[in-house]
């Protein structure tokens, strides 16, 4: 399946990076996908080019692109798959009219391999091989959710904007390490294999955070404390408006 990228910002780069094969990518003049055509092979073309040659376009563009690019390349796509935010099916279908069209919500990590991805369950008729063949090519990236289109927009404030979130707490963690005479070198490094490792801790507990947490904070011990600290901070508000916040974007 060779894919195109309509768009060459940090997301489509990201997903280029991961499956590491050449690719077909345009932009709007910025220069950035003759940069990733150069890192990774493949060229750099006009979007209709891209259309005509490519068996999957991903529109990797501004969201406010949607109507000007689908008329440049109308008819020319054999389907589309959109990473657009705030764009659902619907305003696909309506921009692209008789082209299968898939949405979905990657982040960075699909880069090394690590990705989630949230993927829009169809709300309309669609090929069931053509589906199934999109959806295996970004499993290679990282999990793939299947997720009804009403919330797609939890799920990118789920996963979309979790590197950023995490990127966030590490640095505030490593800070307060530092504060206390950690070298922040050897505090990053602690901060981030602590993240890791817990994640994969809470993989094989099946998300049971409960039990993860229980086997930390000891009644009365210094976990147990550093957790109410972070409760009395209002980590749980922070989180929640933030959710709102970027969910009804």
């Amino acid at each position: 399946m060779q894919v195109g990228f309509i768009g060459s910002g940090n997301m489509a780069a990201a997903l280029a990076r991961g499956w590491g094969e050449p690719v077909l990518c345009s932009d709007s003049g910025s220069g950035r996908a003759r940069a990733l055509a150069e890192e990774l092979g493949g060229e750099a073309v006009g979007n209709r080019e891209l259309a005509e040659r490519a068996d999957v376009v991903i529109l990797a563009h501004k969201p406010a692109q949607l109507a000007a690019v689908a008329a440049e390349i109308a008819g020319s796509a054999t389907a589309v798959v959109s990473i657009l935010a705030g764009k659902t099916q619907a305003d696909l279908r309506a921009a692209y009219p008789g082209t299968p069209v898939f949405r979905l919500e990657p982040n960075t990590p699909v880069e090394v391999g690590r990705g989630a991805l949230a993927m829009a369950e169809p709300d309309a008729p669609v090929d069931a091989a053509l589906h199934a063949a999109v959806r295996e090519r970004f499993a290679r990236l990282g999990a793939v959710v299947d997720v009804p289109e009403r919330l797609m927009g939890v799920a990118g404030a789920c996963s979309g904007v979790a590197p950023a979130y995490w990127a966030l707490l590490v640095e505030a963690w490593v800070d307060a390490a530092v504060r206390r005479g950690m070298p922040a070198a050897a505090a990053q490094e602690l901060v981030i294999g602590g993240m890791a490792g817990t994640a994969e801790l809470l993989r094989r507990y099946e998300g049971d955070t409960l039990t993860v947490r229980r086997a930390v904070a000891s009644p009365g011990g210094s976990t147990a404390r550093g957790l109410d600290a972070l409760e009395r901070g209002g980590v749980r508000a922070a989180l929640s408006q933030a959710m709102d916040e970027v969910a009804d974007d």
